[in-house]
């Protein structure tokens, strides 16, 4: 009996880390949009913030009940290994577009606010403030949720696959968003020229984001 309540702590224990990886890295990306704007002094308010999260929320949760959805239709063992392997694949393509990636600055330099796109802000969401204004308003913090909501989505796709928690998952992203880009706005100006060998902040985190996901799908299968 002493053995199996160990088991289920140890099994609650890694339930809860891997809901905190997947937090961790669905926001990795707010994170490196703060460190952008405290750097050019964008101010993001609170509720501008709580906007980005409630949207992080509402992608996350989406995609992990079609996750779900999915998991009932799929036979066996299917819906852990196409789980798996979605994230295990997401999290290769977050580490390989991050190594040749260039600075927010260089980007945003050759980014026209005449041409801006849905693509352009996915890739570079530091643009959405199109008013120029120096602060993020409601529309502009939507445009903004959106884009820095995709790996949320995929994200929680690959969770409801795997059968996590959507509410779980869903809140502790929202919360890591929410955290994320605040965090990251303060230290804008005091990370600015920061590298870690050849990578900026915002490069290394975006490489851990992938990380995680690959050891998350490597659990997932082990």
């Amino acid at each position: 009996m002493r053995t199996i309540k160990v088991d289920r702590e140890e099994c609650e224990h890694m339930k809860w880390l891997i809901i905190l990886g997947f937090a961790i890295s669905s926001s990795i990306d707010n994170f490196g949009v703060g460190i952008s704007y405290g750097i050019r002094n964008i101010r993001i308010s609170l509720f501008s913030n709580t906007i980005i999260a409630v949207i992080s929320f509402l992608f996350s949760i989406s995609g992990i009940f079609f996750g779900k959805w999915l998991n009932k239709i799929l036979p066996g063992s299917l819906p852990i290994i196409v789980g798996a392997f979605l994230l295990f694949i997401i999290g290769l393509r977050i580490i390989l577009l991050a190594i040749p990636r260039k600075s927010f600055t260089k980007n945003i330099q050759q980014v026209s606010s005449k041409t801006t796109s849905i693509k352009e802000i996915l890739e570079n969401p530091e643009i959405v403030d199109l008013d120029k204004s120096g602060e993020i308003n409601l529309w502009e913090a939507i445009l903004l949720g959106i884009a820095l909501s995709a790996n949320a989505l995929t994200n929680g796709l690959g969770a409801g696959l795997l059968g996590f928690s959507p509410f779980a998952i869903s809140f502790t992203t929202s919360i890591g968003s929410f955290v994320s880009v605040w965090t990251g706005v303060q230290l804008g100006t005091k990370v600015a020229n920061i590298r870690i060998g050849s990578f900026t902040i915002g490069q290394f985190g975006t490489i851990i984001s992938g990380v995680i996901l690959l050891i998350i799908a490597y659990k997932a299968l082990f």
